[in-house]
């Protein structure tokens, strides 16, 4: 067995010299006294190597941090181990010899002061003490065993002082992760030394400008108004690096966000519509476990706070017997939940004491001990403001909504009502009046001793306030006929006003008796109906000429049919229906509509631009109209007439087409229609007992039939 053993360190020795299969820039190197080399850099973890059974004993195990570098700033942090060496116990001073095909160390096996040869003047034919070593290095995903051999002389070792140090550089391991190295030789039962270190992270000084994964680039923001830029600095070319914009919320950074990888620096735009408090960004480069340069710049921004506040929602829950609600929004808000009471829609929602708390989270949230009625509802404060609001009062609850709450202080059974921001005694809110007519202290107090008022809050322990909606209608109820004396009196004052003006009264009863469809106010009343050729003014002098001739006005249309239309054309026919309304002194209607008003600005800017502009045209000059034109040549009769202040002119403005009167038509009276129909009809009655008012049940039909029209 004792020659099996030294054939297989033989083998070793030689595979050693060979140099391994391990990484290429690994060194080791010795103290004066002792010679090493390594054997393996790479070899299979718990292989121990076979040699004689005795050799050296291992004192101490140091690590140290260290830099692996390939190039000036192309380095990884390492640990660099240093091993102290001694003799075993009961060591023979007659050892074996060191093989000759060793030969002496090279270069490369000594340290940096010229250390790890041996003794001065030693030959092969001294005796000295020969040890396999193995160190072994485990990080959380790799491991690493190292194979090295070393020797010292026995004539030159000092009873009971150690032979020397043994260093290896280095383990490598990814900045700041956790490293366990362990170092025994190959005689059994010897001491196995092991020790636990964190590789140096990016913190390190000497890492900070050697090591690559360190360098990581700045981030710099410059808001615009459609567009936020992100734009990475610092970043070395021929690198990939990736920035990852995300929502930093309490409930998970991961839960959205976006990836980009580049080479070198970059610019990338970000809508401003997608600029969040929450959000922020991360840069590192593409190595393993790198450390990340993260900013967080809209923390402070007013708008992405008011753009957070327009996304966010708060949700009510009415299942079961106590409130839930759940405020969802794509980053934390800083807000609290308040329940308040609000017994009028849109009206102040009174916040109900004790009740408040913070808004954590996205789930939802329960107020327990508040029971559901439909004037309850929540509010969203933040920063001293009402951010949002949801209430109850469309849900199936019990409660009414003319409640009124009282609070009930615990230990004394003293009542206060809850209204615009204070709490009123009973006694002083029944007495003074401030609250509604007939309610009763003793009948409220009576209530809520009986259980008869609705408990809106209870706290879990008995202590505090209580909250109860007692319900108002009930104590209304009972003063019924006060408010019916009330209306009974109304009426008889109105029936005496009208008693003192007899002559109205017998007018408006007669109006009353009046059947829309026989004899009108308008009897005998003649009139010309002008219109321009569109459809909604033929809609509308359809409906007009319907709903007037029920009061006895007749109606002439212009355009309109006819046989007289057919036998002269339209213009002649036109001037002769308006010469004889002027010799009968009937009405001539004027109905502007979007057309009516083009062709009334047309016909006013072509008599300016003739010769003479500015006093109109004279009874008879033709103007050069289309002949179908029918309104502009209804305005060649109407305008001089107008200006010598002869015949009976009305123009009728459809307000929801037509904003103003042409110039031109300003001397005739307008009235808007619908709004203004009763002052219209009174026009076309002309001066007679119908001035001061018209009977309604006119004004009504013709005002609906108006509308029919125009919305048609």
């Amino acid at each position: 067995m004792r020659v099996l053993g030294q054939q297989l360190l033989l083998l070793l020795l030689l595979l050693g010299t060979a140099g391994g299969h391990g990484a290429p820039h690994d060194t080791l190197s010795c103290s004066q006294g002792l010679a090493c080399r390594l054997l393996d850099t790479d070899m299979l973890c718990g292989m121990e190597p076979l040699g004689p059974g005795h050799g050296l004993a291992l004192a101490r195990l140091q690590l140290e941090p260290a830099l692996r570098c390939t190039g000036p700033a192309a380095c990884s942090p390492c640990l660099e181990v240093r091993l102290r060496l001694a003799l075993p116990p009961r060591t023979n001073t007659s050892q074996p010899r060191r093989p000759e095909s060793l030969g002496a160390p090279g270069p490369e096996d000594s340290d940096e002061a010229g250390q790890g040869s041996l003794v001065d003047g030693t030959t092969s034919s001294q005796q000295n003490v020969t040890g396999l070593l193995v160190l072994s290095g485990h990080a959380y995903a790799s491991s690493r065993c190292v194979a090295m051999e070393v020797w010292a002389s026995l004539a030159r070792v000092v009873p009971s002082q150690p032979l020397g140090w043994v260093t290896f550089r280095c383990f490598e391991a990814p900045p700041g992760s956790e490293l366990r190295v362990m170092a025994y030789t190959n005689s059994h039962g010897r001491r196995r030394l092991s020790q636990q270190q964190r590789v140096p992270d990016c913190s390190w000084p000497a890492a900070q400008a050697a090591v690559p994964q360190c360098q990581v680039p700045r981030l710099h923001v410059s808001p615009g108004p459609k567009e936020v830029v992100v734009e990475v600095q610092g970043a070395a070319a021929g690198h990939s690096y990736t920035l990852r914009l995300y929502h930093n919320q309490s409930h998970g950074a991961g839960a959205s966000g976006r990836a980009v990888t580049t080479s070198g620096p970059m610019n990338y735009s970000l809508p401003a519509d997608e600029v969040l408090p929450c959000l922020c960004m991360q840069v590192w480069l593409e190595t393993q476990d790198p450390p990340r340069a993260t900013l967080c710049p809209f923390s402070n921004d007013t708008e992405a706070w008011e753009r957070l506040w327009a996304r966010s929602q708060l949700v009510l829950h009415a299942s079961g017997q106590a409130l839930t609600c759940s405020l969802s929004a794509p980053c934390d808000l800083p807000a609290e939940l308040v329940p308040c009471w609000q017994p009028v829609p849109a009206g102040p929602c009174q916040a109900l004491p004790g009740l408040w708390q913070p808004a954590v989270g996205q789930g939802p949230q329960e107020f327990g001990g508040l029971r559901l009625h439909p004037n309850l509802c929540v509010q969203v404060w933040s920063s001293g403001q009402v951010r949002l609001i949801q209430c109850l009062r469309d849900r199936a609850l019990p409660g009414h909504t003319d409640d009124i709450l009282l609070l009930e202080h615990r230990g004394n059974a003293s009542l206060c009502v809850i209204e615009q921001g204070t709490c009123t005694p009973l006694a002083s809110f029944t007495s003074t009046g401030a609250g509604r007519p007939g309610l009763l202290e003793q009948e409220l107090r009576r209530d809520v001793a009986a259980g008869q008022c609705r408990q809106v809050w209870h706290p879990e322990n008995n202590t505090g306030v209580m909250l109860w909606a007692c319900p108002l209608h009930k104590y209304l109820r009972a003063h019924w006929v006060l408010a019916w004396m009330g209306v009974l009196l109304g009426a008889a004052c109105i029936l005496l006003l009208l008693l003192l003006k007899k002559e109205d009264l017998k007018d408006w009863l007669r109006s009353l008796r009046a059947d829309y469809g026989s004899e009108g106010p308008l009897r005998g009343r003649r009139a010309l109906l002008v219109h321009a050729a569109e459809p909604v003014a033929e809609r509308v002098a359809c409906a007009l000429m319907a709903a007037l001739r029920p009061l006895g006005l007749a109606v002439v249309a212009a355009p309109g049919g006819g046989s007289g239309v057919a036998a002269w054309g339209p213009l002649p026919w036109l001037h002769a229906q308006h010469r004889r309304a002027l010799r009968d002194s009937d009405t001539v209607i004027l109905l502007l509509s979007p057309a009516a008003v083009a062709a009334a600005y047309r016909w006013d800017t072509g008599t300016r631009a003739m010769p003479g502009a500015g006093h109109g045209p004279g009874p008879d000059d033709v103007l050069a109209t289309t002949p179908c034109e029918v309104f502009a040549a209804a305005l060649s009769c109407a305008v001089p007439a107008l200006a010598a202040g002869n015949g009976r002119y009305v123009v009728a403005r459809l307000e929801a087409l037509v904003p103003a009167v042409p110039p031109v038509l300003q001397a005739a009276p307008a009235f808007p229609l619908p709004s203004k129909t009763g002052a219209f009809l009174r026009a076309l009655a002309g001066p007679g007992r119908w001035q001061g008012w018209w009977p309604e049940p006119y004004v009504t039909v013709v005002a609906e039939e108006l509308q029919r029209a125009v919305g048609e």
